[in-house]
């Protein structure tokens, strides 16, 4: 049967732990340092505790050391490779190659997004140089991920929600060209979400202050099965920066999406353990998004960016009818004191306010800034809805078997758990026999079934004793503890960590030469090039002086598409090339490449 993983972020022990109780049958962590998420880094003994945790589970721990290195940290992050294993961790994300030129732990290797995986001969390529698994790019569509998985048999990971980076990952070089701050290093300053204006050759504007590179979130719930028809196995929800009620609400979410997919297949199982139960309705529009796209999985068929706002507007709750001194009238969803509310003003910019008060119709706002009759309102916080999140705690349980056997002797506790881990557990009693036996044999199940505090939910007992004994309750909970202890350390001690030996090999790169693009940051990476044929032509664009005319990004993304003025779809649009994207220090000069609906932005001075 194919394993099927729904794999989480987690920012740190706590936000990995939420995940795995929600249903993640993996977590992706930052290692200490080099992370492609600097600000989501944490410590060795943090990813030992949770991968402590997650293995009770079979659940797996994956840690992010994403980012492209430098000759002088290629040291220390070979001895941070080796904690980082020694801690338990299941597998290493990497982007630099040059690791695969180190000396490694036998950890198995997972080719992060940041290495542009695109095509069936890249990926091919991947598994060949040794990666267990392989992160798609999140501009792939089913049919490309079909082809892929025809020519090669590696581990294929996908992004089925979250944020999207307009830019195809690893290929961003607009933060380190505008302030210094590069992406490929974990500390991108997201200028795409910044508002700009769209300008033509002439200098005439077309768009004035908008956020025209800002993309809307990805959400395939409903493109799942064919996900998993295509070859994916492993589904990632982005988000190593969210807090903690996004890991629960959204975790939860395709946790159902996928138990329900997996009902009475055969073919397909869960990658990890225990059964869940939900104490809320999960429900993503009620989580911070910029507004859903399934992006190109299908191709190209709707727009994609913000344009008004990169913030989250929420779900549409009802309007303004009138406003009456310090109170809005107000028609539309119950609101509850605390939600918080947005709407776009009249000069279509995002403005908002706190529900103080709510009854009858009418709202008591905290501010009345902006706001206008007819304001169609938004909530994009819900108060009752976060504080439902905030107490699912510990949803994850697994079934147990109790047998219990003996006289008045002694007794013996069996556990047998739902994967086959067993452990018993002995008590000597003083000979004495229950008065009641009947009595004493509720008193018995009752105790033996409080396992509330651990990791296990009763799915049956026997009870097999001659001459019923007399049993105290403090003997009975100091058996179930003791016994429930030793199969806590029997799960823990029969989880098997899959090893892997990554050995050197010169299977040819795809392409023959490697510009800036390529990434190379150090000579290990160089190394690795050129032993598998390629031709480092140019260094990564952190170490070279870049300047003008170079490609700061490729992207899915088309700003004409955007704007109705497609050239394959309309072609008596207005509006001429060139296009250029400005703030008020930089101008961006716009390439469109029609054929593979590819378009560039070109840094220009």
């Amino acid at each position: 049967m194919k394993k099927l993983e729904l794999l989480a972020p987690a920012k740190d022990l706590e936000h990995g732990k939420a995940a795995i109780n929600h249903g993640a049958d993996a977590v992706y962590i930052g290692a200490p340092m080099f992370s492609a998420r600097k600000a989501a880094s944490t410590s060795t003994g943090q990813i030992e505790e949770l991968s402590r945790y997650a293995h009770l589970y079979n659940a797996r721990v994956f840690v992010a050391l994403n980012t492209i290195l430098f000759d002088h940290e290629l040291k220390e992050a070979e001895k941070l490779i080796k904690e980082i294993y020694e801690s338990g961790a299941d597998a290493l994300i990497i982007q630099d190659m040059g690791i695969l030129e180190m000396n490694l732990p036998p950890i198995p290797l997972h080719a992060s997004t940041q290495t542009h995986n695109t095509t069936p001969e890249k990926i091919l390529f991947l598994e060949k140089a040794g990666f267990q698994r392989v992160i798609l790019a999140r501009e792939l569509s089913i049919k490309q991920i079909e082809e892929i998985r025809k020519n090669s048999t590696v581990e294929l990971e996908s992004f089925i929600h979250g944020a999207l980076c307009v830019s195809y990952s690893g290929q961003c070089y607009m933060s380190h060209s505008v302030c210094g701050r590069s992406g490929n290093r974990g500390e991108c300053a997201q200028p795409c979400r910044s508002a700009y204006d769209l300008v033509d050759g002439k200098g005439q504007t077309i768009v004035k202050n908008k956020h025209l590179i800002s993309l809307k979130d990805l959400n395939l719930t409903g493109e799942l099965p064919e996900m998993i028809a295509a070859g994916v196995t492993s589904f990632k929800i982005e988000g190593r920066l969210k807090d903690i009620s996004y890991i629960k609400n959204i975790v939860s979410h395709y946790r159902k999406q996928l138990d329900t997919f997996l009902e009475g297949k055969t073919e397909y199982c869960k990658a990890s353990s225990g059964r869940l139960v939900f104490s809320f309705n999960p429900d993503p529009e009620k989580t911070f998004n910029r507004g859903y796209t399934s992006y190109n999985i299908h191709g190209r068929q709707e727009k994609l960016s913000t344009y008004y706002t990169q913030k989250s507007v929420g779900t549409k709750v009802g309007k303004i009818t009138g406003i009456k001194g310090n109170r809005l009238l107000y028609t539309g969803e119950t609101l509850n004191p605390g939600d918080g509310i947005c709407f776009f003003s009249k000069e279509n910019e995002l403005k908002g306010f706190n529900v103080n008060g709510f009854e009858n119709g009418s709202i008591l706002p905290s501010n009345t800034q902006s706001v206008y009759e007819g304001a169609v309102l938004y909530r994009n916080f819900d108060i009752r809805f976060e504080n439902e999140v905030k107490q699912s705690l510990d949803n994850r349980k697994i079934p147990v078997e109790m047998k219990i056997a003996g006289d008045s002797t002694k007794i013996s506790l069996h556990l047998t758990d739902s994967d086959g881990n067993s452990v018993s557990q002995e008590k000597n009693l003083d000979g004495t026999k229950a008065t009641n036996p009947s009595h004493a044999e509720n008193m018995l199940k009752t105790q033996l079934s409080k396992l509330g505090n651990t990791p296990f939910f009763l799915q049956s007992i026997t009870i097999d004793l001659l001459d019923f004994p007399f049993i105290p309750v403090a003997q009975i909970n100091e058996l179930r503890r003791e016994a429930t202890e030793l199969l806590i350390q029997e799960r823990l001690n029969n989880y098997k960590r899959e090893d892997y030996i990554t050995e050197p090999n010169n299977y040819p790169f795809p392409q023959k030469a490697i510009d800036f693009r390529g990434n190379v940051s150090n000579h290990l990476s160089e190394k690795f090039y050129q032993r598998h044929g390629a031709q480092i032509l140019e260094k990564a664009y952190e170490l070279d002086n870049h300047v003008n005319n170079e490609v700061l990004m490729e992207t899915k993304h088309c700003i004409r598409y955007q704007l109705d003025a497609c050239l394959l779809t309309n072609k008596g649009t207005t509006i001429k090339e060139p296009l250029f994207l400005k703030d008020q220090n930089i101008r961006y000069r716009l390439r469109f490449n029609c054929k593979d609906c590819v378009m560039q932005i070109v840094k220009e001075l």
